[in-house]
């Protein structure tokens, strides 16, 4: 074989192995059933914040120390703790995506997706 084609063949390996790593790491849409059942593993879970139960956030004891109650879109319901500051517009939020994963009884979220209700409806502007 030519050395091209060597080099081609491993190029073609090296890309293969990249891909299936990051597919096997990719993290996905559940619930906290789920979540539960595999501690550790990455997850996002979709859902509505518990407006009846407290959320936690004191900027000046620890800035970086929000939890609150997340209910899952199968009605299931977990205290999430998120080690950032609580985001702008959490309580507004329709919609709350959290991604982490399960450490015992809480999902430690590292990350966490909102959505807004829309400032547009029938065509009028909300002021």
């Amino acid at each position: 074989m030519k050395k091209s084609s060597i080099i081609g063949l491993i190029i073609i390996a090296i890309a293969i192995a990249a891909i299936v790593s990051m597919y096997g790491d990719s993290s996905t849409y559940e619930d906290f059933s789920v979540a539960k059942d595999n501690p550790g593993k990455e997850y996002h879970v979709v859902g509505t914040l518990n407006k009846t139960k407290e959320k936690y956030y004191n900027p000046q004891k620890d800035a970086n120390y929000f939890t609150f109650y997340l209910i899952d879109q199968k009605g299931a319901e977990c205290k999430v703790v998120y080690h950032n500051p609580e985001p702008p517009d959490f309580d507004r939020s329709e919609q709350i995506v959290i991604v982490g994963s399960m450490e015992g009884q809480n999902f430690e979220a590292s990350k966490i997706l909102l959505k807004c209700p829309s400032k547009y409806t029938d065509n009028q502007v909300k002021t």
